[in-house]
């Protein structure tokens, strides 16, 4: 399914003296075209990865908060894969990857001691 349209505008906005204005960029060489679509194209698997991931995170946190921690548990390969995909791709960086797998886990260990 293609999602980009035919052409591509970006647009800034720029402040001089209280006044805005909106102007549109579009590239005049053959190879910036061609960079600005293969930089909308990535932009836009980048966003897919990480909403998967924030989705997943999400999902397991609700379901830690309303105490399902078994449910939770299933899903973490779920967010992992999610968070690994999005680290690999460089959509985040593998601090951040560990960070958020490590309070995910500690998230749930802490549910379940609760109970």
């Amino acid at each position: 399914m293609r999602f980009l349209p035919q052409r591509i505008v970006y647009t800034r906005v720029l402040h001089f003296h209280g006044l805005s204005a909106t102007i549109a960029l579009m590239p005049i060489i053959k190879a910036a075209k061609k960079d600005l679509r293969s930089s909308a194209k990535k932009r836009l698997f980048n966003l897919r990865r990480k909403r998967a991931m924030t989705e997943s995170v999400k999902e397991i946190k609700t379901l830690a908060v309303s105490g399902k921690t078994d449910e939770g548990k299933a899903l973490l390969s779920k967010a992992y894969k999610a968070i690994d995909k999005a680290q690999k791709r460089g959509v985040i960086k593998k601090n951040t990857a560990a960070r958020k797998k490590s309070r995910l886990s500690s998230l749930l260990k802490k549910t379940t001691a609760v109970k």
